[in-house]
């Protein structure tokens, strides 16, 4: 993966550990949901953001230069 956009799913998102620490910046409900393990690769990035109402353009940016770094 080059780069996360809005229409990236958890699971692809998920295999880069260093994301998760982002997400729980954000407070980023799936982490928590015991549902995740099941929907994780149907949940765009986007969709949740917009969902609780988490500034997808500033995790977005965050996302992205973490993993430019591997």
């Amino acid at each position: 993966m080059s780069k996360i956009t809005k229409d990236t799913t958890l699971t692809e998102i998920f295999k880069f550990p260093e994301a998760k620490e982002i997400l729980a910046k954000y407070n980023l409900p799936c982490l928590g949901c015991p549902f995740v393990k099941y929907e994780m690769e149907n949940l765009k990035i986007g969709d949740i953001c917009e969902i609780y109402g988490i500034d997808l353009g500033n995790l977005l940016k965050e996302l992205n230069e973490k993993i430019k770094k591997f």
